[in-house]
């Protein structure tokens, strides 16, 4: 019944959407959805490339049934272990019991220690190839982009790279897969969150991925998640660059919690501070509205963070500490930072703020607002400075990262 698109010269897309999820991993809201993104090369020899969740398995194994028309599935090739893309491997091979698992050692365990499945399997290793006829597969292993046993597929004759998660993004594809045939204005930012939120703890393993991917020549990226990229792929390799240097473009984020309605003033009037010093990209979240997988990408995404909280029993607003522990965890680097808090009988929010930033060895104001009880006159101004020096500080910032690519 399937009628597969074609994305490339027998080389069908057989991936699927999922519209039902409400968050990806049960923490990352998916408000357009997701792709699970899966490949078919029909040569002298087939080759799926990744599965998908196994919800979808019924769906799945339909449009490789219609694309292959009777013939054998020779080889399954695996990039990525995640069971959104391995979940349906144990059902595949029910279907194609003689289909050879490719994968590189970490891979090949990984697939017997999540479904039992040991046997008729095909071990390789970086910069080997395995020929299907006139598709000829390349294998580089890409490890911690974002698990250890990830890799890369390289059709050497079509000029196709086949990234595993490595340039994906949230949001289904409606109607068609390629970048060029869509409006693809809704996944940058989509992709800002996908990297932010899941790759974004191993900025040098992906700047080693893509010094590797450097040499080759390819005319469409075939992720796991989201478009096959082909118009736009000088901007997604650039994007993928920039966010594992943790280069932040300018602008910053002000993120607070506030219970009563205090500290929230003092982050409106901070933001009039940066407004002030000439920046216009102010992004203000509370963290008790913001989902925090949307303010870890804008935090990704900007130089500049600026994090207010009330004091709560003698701790910093809880939602406050959840937020900064996820960014602790990514190991975020090259931020400008600056911090202001109230309190109503004991202070305790900035000290934390404070200790937190020199964890992260970020450059941070010296000025740190804090309030007891309601803002007064003295600690309007200072949030009026603190804003400026903010400003100042972010506009001579330099990164400390290399470009490599």
């Amino acid at each position: 019944m399937f009628k597969n698109q074609e994305i490339a010269k027998d080389i069908f897309y057989v991936g699927v959407n999922d519209r039902q999820k409400h968050k990806f991993e049960n923490m990352l809201p998916l408000p357009n959805g997701v792709s699970y993104n899966s490949y078919l090369i029909v040569d002298e020899k087939t080759a799926l490339i990744d599965t998908v969740d196994i919800s979808f398995g019924d769906i799945f194994i339909d449009k490789i049934q219609a694309q292959l028309k009777g013939r054998p599935l020779d080889y399954l090739i695996i990039n990525h272990m995640e069971p959104d893309h391995s979940g349906s491997i144990r059902l595949i091979r029910k279907y194609y019991p003689d289909m050879v698992i490719v994968g590189n050692n970490k891979t090949l365990g990984m697939v017997e220690g999540y479904y039992g499945v040991a046997d008729n399997t095909l071990e390789i290793k970086d910069g080997e190839v395995l020929s299907l006829g006139t598709h000829k597969l390349q294998f580089h292993i890409t490890p911690m982009v974002h698990w250890p046993e990830t890799m890369m597929t390289y059709d050497i004759n079509h000029k196709v790279l086949f990234s595993g998660d490595a340039f994906g993004c949230f949001g289904t594809l409606d109607g068609t897969v390629i970048d060029a045939e869509m409006n693809i204005e809704k996944y940058w930012d989509e992709m800002i969150r996908y990297y932010a939120n899941i790759v974004g703890k191993y900025g040098n393993p992906v700047q080693k991925a893509l010094k590797k991917l450097t040499p080759l020549d390819f005319e469409l990226i075939c992720s796991t998640h989201g478009p096959v990229w082909k118009k736009y792929i000088s901007e997604v390799v650039d994007m993928y660059d920039q966010m594992s240097r943790y280069h932040g473009e300018d602008g910053v984020v002000i993120v607070y919690g506030s219970m009563y309605g205090n500290t929230e003033l003092m982050a409106e009037t901070v933001a009039q501070g940066l407004a002030e010093s000439g920046v216009k990209n102010i992004i203000i979240h509370n963290v008790s509205k913001s989902d925090s997988s949307v303010i870890i990408r804008d935090i990704f995404k900007y130089k500049g963070l600026i994090v207010g909280s009330p004091t709560y029993c003698n701790e910093l607003y809880p939602e406050v500490e959840s937020l900064l522990r996820k960014v602790e965890i990514r190991g975020v680097k090259n931020r400008v930072f600056g911090c202001f808090g109230s309190y109503t009988w004991a202070s305790g929010a900035v000290k934390r703020l404070t200790t937190f930033v020199e964890t992260m060895k970020w450059q941070t104001a010296e000025l740190k607002v804090d309030e007891k009880q309601g803002l007064k006159t003295v600690n309007y101004d200072a949030c009026l400075e603190l804003g400026r020096e903010v400003a100042v500080l972010m506009k001579n910032h330099v990164d400390e990262a290399p470009h490599c690519v």
